[in-house]
């Protein structure tokens, strides 16, 4: 098979993000997102208005003009249109990051209808310039890697919990209920029932929708005891039309226009960390475009939110942990609930309904979702070579910096005002402490490519202590030299004592090539594809077309799913952990020709490669061999591959490396 056939294979399956549900699902799914996310919706304007003295009238239209602009901010992420909206399952939902700024806004101007006026003007100039910005800050994705996305997502979830936790108390801390026992049974009560729902219906729709059914059982419950609060329902009418301008044409100041600005600067960062990790959780790559188009979304979403008397946008990560909880992966579900959200905006007395669920039933449901982030932002961390001490800090200093507002809310009060907006949000504050710290340790200190050639962090072995070793703990060091090749490691222990590093390196060599020709074919088809890191991907034996028992001979040797430090170091090497979506279709093609034409995987040592695209070039020059030249060309990659590995373990003295 011929390079011209790689490039021309059809790719034509389509990622279960794009797939349509049936209208049933897509209901309920969707209003399943629009409950886990309402409490979160209506807070802040709750919060603002109490802040600025608005009337109780005031703020009922500001929470009806909220919903109905988050549905519409939802579908222009989820649907999209041109370069606007990444497309992937992301609700939309005010930002937290601007509730401190525009009430500092809004009592600076006189407070009330006034003061609210300044901060619409604020946010339709902090909308503009976000959209506009949006192409160039998309441009730092190159310094997120996944110990900074890792580390972000895990910062994001860990904060969010004290919130959780707070509403399962009552909500208001100063409340005499607060943390009483009826509210926090109501509350574990509504964990427990999802945990149950997830345990005995694990993949069953029920499972899918134990979010959903622990909030109505939840608010059911509330009732029957007399927690529930129904009466505004009677008092909202049945229909209310949000207006452009309902309170008069906004206001321009330019000092409240910067304090926007920069809280769309901070909010950009987290939207990026957001939509990784949607992407890490429904399986699709993302590129600079896609982010791009993100964060246009928030651009455009923000600058509506200013004229239909609403607020900054951002992805909401309550619904992140809902999509990973689920595993409903589709981006119609979202779609479907922005919808259900505008319809809400539309119908204040159905908005009223909704908010009548208890606050503590929401804090229930809201433990799992929140714990849920964090623990996709530990299993990213899995990727990273965390016995790296610069990536250890990275991780362990974003944290505490996270923790801090959390744990002290008035920790930085001496500071001012337009300081406060970054030091505030635990989020914000972490997310950039993680960037800052892997651009001095991996950028500016080179870290990332001595990451690929350091080897693991670990005091390098002398020949001596090698010779003392026993044979578990030979294999134990010396088996990660080989995918799925324990057995090597094993067999060479038997060759020992070794004079020299050389005798060695030499003894792994000739165990390899002595080794019978089905046990050199079982080794090879052992080593997972090029360009690929998690996989645990569902669609990848579709991708390559694997039959379940070459898919379960390449994810045998990974941890859970996810490639072990020593095969990530190689791809770093090569770029190939930071493929775009063409380049990842790419290394897909190839692999795939490669397989069909020779029955194995196509394995280089990509430490000796300048870049992925002198890896594609190998490769594709490599299908015009024969199957047997193929055979023998694998087997000596492997032992190129052991070579680097090797020297990442082993003390080698210098006349030694001259000799080899």
């Amino acid at each position: 098979m011929s390079a011209t056939t790689v490039e021309q294979t059809p790719r034509t399956r389509r990622h279960p993000v794009d797939e349509v549900l049936p209208a049933g699902k897509l209901a309920v799914y969707g209003l399943q997102h629009v409950l886990a996310f309402y409490a979160g919706a209506v807070i802040v304007p709750i919060l603002l208005a109490s802040a600025i003295g608005l009337t109780r009238s005031q703020l009922v239209y500001l929470i009806s003009a909220d919903l109905f602009t988050c549905g519409i901010a939802s579908l222009i992420q989820s649907v999209g249109f041109w370069e606007v909206g990444v497309r992937l399952p992301l609700l939309q939902g005010v930002t937290f990051t601007a509730v401190a700024p525009m009430i500092a806004i809004g009592n600076a101007n006189g407070g009330g209808v006034k003061g609210l006026l300044v901060i619409y003007g604020s946010i339709i100039v902090a909308g503009v310039f976000t959209f506009l910005f949006a192409p160039y800050f998309s441009r730092i994705v190159r310094f997120f890697p996944p110990v900074v996305i890792g580390t972000v997502i895990t910062v994001i979830g860990v904060t969010l919990v004290p919130v959780a936790i707070q509403d399962a108390g009552g909500g208001n801390p100063k409340a005499p209920d607060f943390g009483s026992p009826q509210n926090i049974a109501l509350a574990l009560g509504v964990l427990i029932l999802i945990l149950i729902l997830y345990r005995v219906f694990r993949d069953r729709f029920l499972s899918t929708v134990a979010v959903l059914i622990g909030l109505i059982v939840g608010t059911a419950v509330a009732a029957a005891l007399g927690i529930a609060d129904f009466s505004q329902v009677s008092k909202s009418g049945w229909v209310g039309v949000t207006t452009p301008f309902h309170y008069g044409l906004p206001h321009f100041q330019v000092a409240a226009i910067i304090s926007m600005v920069i809280v769309m600067l901070i909010t950009m960062i987290e939207t990026t960390g957001d939509t990784f990790a949607t992407g890490e959780i429904v399986g699709k790559r993302l590129a600079t475009r896609d982010i791009a188009r993100a964060l246009r979304s928030d651009g455009l979403s923000t600058l509506l939110g200013g004229i239909l008397n609403s607020f900054p946008y951002t992805c909401f990560a309550e619904n992140i942990g809902l999509v990973r909880l689920t595993r409903v992966r589709s981006r119609w579900v979202v779609a479907t609930a922005g919808g259900i959200m505008i319809i809400l905006g539309l119908l204040p007395k159905l908005a009223a309904m909704v908010a009548s669920i208890p606050t503590p039933v929401i804090g229930g449901a809201a433990l799992a979702l929140f714990g849920t982030v964090a623990a996709i932002g530990i299993q990213t961390l899995q990727r990273v070579d965390l016995t790296r001490t610069g990536n250890v800090l990275i991780v362990a200093v974003s944290l505490g910096f996270a923790l801090t507002p959390v744990v002290f809310p008035q920790f930085f009060q001496h500071f001012p005002n337009s300081v406060q907006v970054v030091l505030g949000s635990g989020i914000t504050l972490g997310s950039i402490c993680a960037f800052v710290l892997n651009f001095i340790f991996n950028v500016l200190g080179g870290g990332e490519h001595r990451e690929a050639a350091a080897g693991r962090g670990e005091e390098r072995l002398s020949l001596g202590r090698i010779n003392e070793m026993s044979r578990e703990e030979f294999a134990e060091h010396f088996g990660r030299l080989f995918e799925g090749g324990r057995w090597v490691a094993e067999e060479t222990y038997d060759r020992r004592p070794f004079s020299s590093v050389y005798q060695l390196r030499c003894a792994f060599q000739d165990t390899l090539l002595e080794a019978p020709p089905e046990r050199q074919i079982e080794l090879i088809r052992s080593y997972p594809p090029l360009g690929v890191i998690d996989l645990s991907d569902e669609s990848l034996p579709e991708e390559l077309g694997l039959t379940p028992e070459e898919y379960e001979a390449i994810t045998s040797v990974a941890a859970g799913g996810i490639l072990g430090p020593e095969s990530l170091r190689d791809r770093v090497s090569a770029g190939l952990d930071s493929l775009s979506p063409a380049e990842h279709d790419e290394f897909m093609r190839l692999n795939r020709a490669y397989r069909e034409k020779f029955g194995f995987p196509l394995i280089i040592a990509l430490r000796e490669r300048e870049g992925k695209g002198e890896v594609l070039e190998s490769g594709r020059a490599r299908l015009e061999n024969s199957p047997t030249q193929e055979r023998m060309a694998a087997i000596v990659e492997i032992a190129k591959i052991a070579n680097f590995r090797l020297q990442d373990l082993v003390e080698e003295p210098e006349l030694e490396v001259q000799r080899g």
